[in-house]
């Protein structure tokens, strides 16, 4: 952990400041502002506790219960007892860098003034954060409206030192982790209980996280159709930047842009450059315009769920300056739903690009290669199946694929009667992003052993930083062997950005 703390202040927050809280335990504190707006949007929720008048969630019930009355003496446990009711997610727990981006976002959302809730509440989620303490959150439960109830409830069952946390790498009970570290267990007074469970922020979490790691995706997919492009002896003519000039997507010029950096002074391009080949199939000729369009559905929806980080998403909402406690819908999550099946489809056309390329490089008939990548086929079946599971995961993506955020199933005696499904929709995306990395990783490998054919004729020297981080995962095959290891190695490092860092060093910057 680093002595210099990310000041949350309920707006400003960026991709790179979630990332450093979630994955890099980045510390965090409360802005003073923030923290004023906090005090003073709780003194309207206490205001309102002497009044006849029912505001919901503060002395209501919830959902189809919302006409229920509660008698005053009965509020503080209102709250507890929906925390209860709330935490029975269901699945495997979620990933720590994922909760610890739950709690931030949820910390920045409550600073926002909007939330009504102690800022004393607020410290103990920043405590967890700064002390490593992580709520076990199982990932499936949530419909996406009234925001990531089950999930959220979870991290809630935790702060009132119920349910369990991961500690110092174990899973433990919450009370006894409390009490290791002084900390006192959460009692929520009226309306806290309903804040720390109502919001978007576990889809959201999800979905930056999955952006964070797609960005280190879109540079190693430039990269490997340029490897490619070097093995089967294509033409960089489709790259040329007047093509790209005459169509008006930015993205699209980006990506040529990126793979003429790559192939700058090739010494593999140039050994052909006089030869008849006139265009290549679209899975090179096209990669500008489609690996721009998954750029470009990137941006749009790193646009849309940086914007949800920042903003005020529980129900009732408080308004200070006008002294209101208004109930609406900001819980919805279908902003974040959409664009999490927006990306989910791209980037499984992201991978099924990349598979046609991979099917070029061991096809001899198109690639002029040994079959199959390997000197001695037939008695080697070189990357015969490394192409079949490439196969094997585009297929899965796609079925990965269909939306989760045009379905909608009532809840909550029909009260809840529309909901967003956003969680299904980023399950769903991390698991592509995941495949979609196995398959360049098995694109990269095989372009690099389509190279070893060409030696002793060298790649520029972009590829060849990228030849050998490939080489650093997967050595050369002249025989047989089992790459599972090798692929996931490199699957993994492209994922935590080893690539992007090569490509930057080796002074490729698109």
């Amino acid at each position: 952990m680093t002595d210099n703390p990310l000041v949350l202040k309920g707006h400003g927050l960026s991709l790179e400041d979630f990332v450093a809280v979630a994955s890099q335990n980045r510390p965090i504190a409360l802005g003073d502002e923030a923290q004023e707006q906090v005090r003073r949007a709780r003194q309207v929720v206490e205001s309102r506790l002497e009044e006849p008048r029912s505001f919901y969630g503060i002395n209501t019930g919830f959902g189809a219960l919302a006409n229920v009355k509660i008698d005053a003496d009965k509020l503080e446990q209102l709250q507890v007892n929906l925390i209860r009711s709330h935490a029975c997610g269901v699945g495997e727990p979620l990933s720590v860098e994922i909760v610890r981006g739950v709690l931030a976002l949820r910390i920045q959302t409550m600073l926002r003034g909007n939330s009504g809730v102690r800022l004393e509440t607020i410290q103990l989620m920043a405590d967890f954060l700064n002390r490593g303490i992580t709520p076990v959150v199982p990932c499936q439960g949530s419909v996406g409206a009234c925001g990531d109830l089950a999930p959220l409830a979870h991290i809630a069952l935790a702060l009132i030192g119920e349910g369990e946390v991961w500690f110092e790498g174990k899973r433990q009970s919450s009370a006894q982790v409390l009490q290791r570290c002084g900390l006192q267990a959460l009692q929520p007074g009226p309306k806290e209980g309903l804040s720390l469970i109502n919001g978007t922020q576990v889809m959201t979490a999800s979905g930056l996280m999955a952006c964070s790691r797609i960005a280190h995706l879109l540079r190693a997919a430039d990269a490997a159709a340029a490897m490619t492009l070097d093995a089967v002896k294509g033409t960089p003519v489709a790259f040329s930047a007047e093509i790209h000039e005459v169509r008006n997507q930015p993205y699209q010029a980006e990506v040529a842009r990126s793979v003429r950096e790559l192939l700058k002074d090739d010494p593999i391009v140039n050994s052909h450059s006089s030869c008849e080949k006139v265009q290549d199939p679209y899975s090179i000729r096209c990669v500008p315009q489609v690996h721009g369009a998954v750029r470009h559905a990137h941006s749009h929806a790193l646009g849309v769920l940086v914007g949800e980080a920042n903003s005020s998403t529980d129900n009732p909402l408080v308004f200070v300056d006008s002294d209101a406690i208004l109930s609406g819908g900001n819980f919805h999550g279908a902003p974040v739903s959409y664009v999490l099946d927006y990306l989910c489809f791209t980037l499984t056309d992201l991978g099924s690009i990349s598979e046609r390329r991979i099917e070029k490089l061991v096809n001899p008939h198109m690639s002029g290669l040994p079959p199959f990548l390997t000197s001695d086929s037939g008695l080697n079946s070189g990357h015969m199946i490394t192409h079949v599971v490439a196969a094997a995961l585009t297929n899965e993506n796609k079925v990965l694929s269909t939306p989760a955020s045009c379905d909608s199933i009532p809840t909550s005696a029909e009260q809840e009667d529309h909901v967003s499904m956003g969680m299904t929709g980023a399950s769903k995306l991390g698991r592509v992003v995941e495949n979609v990395a196995h398959i360049l990783a098995i694109e990269l490998i095989a372009a690099a052993q389509g190279l070893e054919f060409h030696k002793p004729l060298e790649p520029s020297r972009g590829l060849g930083a990228v030849y050998r981080y490939v080489r650093s995962k997967s050595p050369a095959m002249p025989v047989d062997r089992s790459l599972s290891t090798e692929m996931k190695a490199l699957k993994e490092g492209l994922l935590a950005g080893e690539l992007s860092a090569v490509l930057e060093g080796a002074g490729c910057s698109s």
